[in-house]
């Protein structure tokens, strides 16, 4: 069972009239009888902090003020996943809305890869730009920035990945997980130090007295929608103001305001109110489609377009990559996962793979994939033909890889890299790629160590089939929404018999459960039919079983029905 203070979840349940189960997955999650209320229905009014608390963001706001004031041409340079995607569409929509339309640069995954690059700065400035702002990426981009300054071009850094000692020589550098940054933000995806720019930039103006009848001030909370979405999809925790920019985005999603969304939800055959789920594993992936092996810019373009008829043009082009994105990652994850068989990996503190001809648009999923096979962090590396390897890294909880590839990165060890603690990216010459792997190993080795030791199934509750009800799964929603630092639960359902299984779909493994009441459950566990888990369920058939997982509606059958996603399962002995 997850650890909680039962008096404390006693209070929870007196004070607020919940539910005891309810209370106790609140409890479980350190929310108190105080912090109860805001944690069941953020709201920004509650939670927003001062964007002043974070380093560098007032003189940034005032540079962005004066370039708003006196019309200069602006321009924004972003990452090409969804986060850089949301906070690209966020600003352009922002300076829009006040007048000054801007650039928007997605640089080239495969010609430019991550981040700000001399050649680009360069011809922004002879462009005319005066202001570039780098949204999720710029913190390590030492010599671009360089580049920029020399070419009259002040650039404002808006990131969150980690930073080394020395900054880049920007206008403004501002990241929470700066060094000396006090803010405690740390936890922000890029698109919400983006809002929090656009917020201190509004206030910057509101000063100057820039607002006025014929100038109204823009509403800010009609893009939280974007914000929405690019913390869900950046995996960051969902904690603090992070809970308010989902729970309150998604009901702007849910208004259905932004054409690319909407056009977006309709290639991807989204039905109900808007969810996690929806933003992670539906619109995100798309988004992401454009970056990893079509045009970089077509999510940001999406994302900011007001018209109807170009948002679903782009969609389909966008739903279509991602169904050749899906076919090129199966290709490169056999690939993969033959040489983590084949050298043991999944016995080594950090699993490192490289290979060339793999596309570097989908090393990042791959090295998702492996980490989940093996649970260890995982780097997926694709090496060219002029003896580089780009890779991406995805980590364990209690693991930071985005540390260890900055500390590789100040070891000489890389070309460039940086992340944070759950994913990261790097360069690195072919020929150091044994290196890097044995450098990593040593410097992650305890914290692996003590993530799998600590690291097993925790369980919110224990029902039978029959307990596994609609209003059960909706109770539970209460307390979402669900993501990274904010666990979904897990629930256990207890001595239940394989009535049925079989494999549908891409690897699935489709079960139902019998309980001794006679009640059946619907349960599916997803890419499991190669694994001793999907094995296990497969060979079980008339056995009784404990499972472990997940409990959703079930959206085929509509109505009432429960589903559970199972993540475990063990003999019912």
């Amino acid at each position: 069972m997850r650890p909680a203070d039962e008096r404390v979840a006693e209070t929870i349940s007196q004070a607020l009239s919940l539910d005891a189960f309810l209370a106790r997955i609140l409890a479980a999650r350190g929310v108190t009888p105080e912090t109860a209320p805001t944690y069941l229905a953020p709201t920004l009014r509650e939670l927003l902090p001062d964007p002043s608390t974070m380093v560098d963001m007032d003189a940034a706001a005032s540079r962005l003020a004066d370039a708003i004031v006196n019309e200069e041409q602006v321009a924004v340079f972003g990452d090409y996943d969804v986060d850089g995607a949301t906070s690209s569409a966020l600003l352009e929509r922002y300076l829009t809305a006040l007048g000054v339309k801007p650039r928007i640069y997605i640089p080239d995954r495969i010609k430019e890869g991550y981040g700000p690059n001399p050649i680009a700065m360069r011809l922004l400035a002879e462009e005319g730009a005066h202001v570039c702002i780098t949204v999720d990426c710029g913190t390590m981009a030492h010599t671009a920035l360089e580049e920029a300054k020399s070419a009259g071009l002040d650039v404002l850094v808006i990131d969150h990945h980690k930073a080394s000692p020395q900054l880049p020589p920007a206008w403004a550098v501002v990241n929470p997980n700066r060094l000396d940054c006090p803010s405690g933000l740390g936890q922000l995806a890029a698109v919400g130090v983006a809002f929090m720019l656009a917020v201190a930039t509004n206030r910057a103006l509101r000063q100057r007295g820039f607002f006025a009848d014929s100038r109204p001030e823009p509403k800010l909370t009609q893009w939280l929608d974007l914000v929405a979405l690019g913390t869900v999809c950046d995996v960051v925790p969902l904690k603090g103001v992070n809970r308010a920019f989902v729970t309150q985005g998604l009901k702007v999603m849910g208004q259905r305001g932004n054409a690319g969304l909407m056009a977006l939800g309709a290639v991807s055959k989204m039905e109900g109110a808007p969810s996690p789920y929806h933003a992670g594993f539906m619109l995100g992936p798309r988004v992401n489609a454009g970056g990893r092996i079509g045009a970089s810019g077509l999510g940001a373009k999406l994302l900011a377009s007001n018209d109807p008829a170009e948002a679903a043009q782009i969609a389909e082009r966008l739903d279509i990559l991602n169904a050749e994105r899906r076919a090129i990652e199966a290709d490169v994850l056999e690939h993969a996962m033959g040489i983590v068989e084949r050298d043991n990996l999944a016995d080594r503190p950090v699993g490192i793979v490289a290979g060339e001809g793999w596309h570097p648009g989908v090393i990042g999923i791959v090295a998702a994939r492996i980490k989940e096979r093996t649970n260890r962090p995982a780097i997926v590396i694709a090496l060219d033909e002029n003896g580089l390897g780009k890779g991406s890294g995805r980590s364990i909880a209690g693991v930071d890889l985005g540390a260890a590839v900055v500390r590789a990165l100040e070891s000489d060890l890389l070309v460039n890299g940086g992340g944070h603690a759950m994913a990261a990216g790097l360069t690195v010459a072919a020929n150091k790629v044994p290196e890097l792997s044995a450098f990593l190993e040593k410097d992650l080795a305890k914290s692996v160590d003590q993530a799998q030791a600590s690291m097993g199934l925790t369980l919110d509750g224990a029902i039978s089939c029959g307990g596994a009800t609609a209003s059960l799964v909706d109770m539970i929603a209460q307390a979402g929404p669900y993501g990274s630092g904010n666990p979904e639960p897990r629930i256990a359902i207890s001595d239940a018999r394989v009535a049925f299984a079989d494999v549908v779909g891409s690897g699935h493994v489709r079960v139902t459960l019998k309980g001794s009441s006679g009640k059946n459950l619907k349960a599916v566990a997803f890419r499991s039919a190669d694994q001793p888990l999907g094995q296990a369920l497969l060979g079980a058939s008339d056995e009784r079983i404990h499972a472990a997982g997940r409990l959703k509606r079930d959206s085929w059958r509509g109505g009432n029905a429960v589903e559970l996603h199972i993540e475990d399962a063990a003999p019912a002995t």
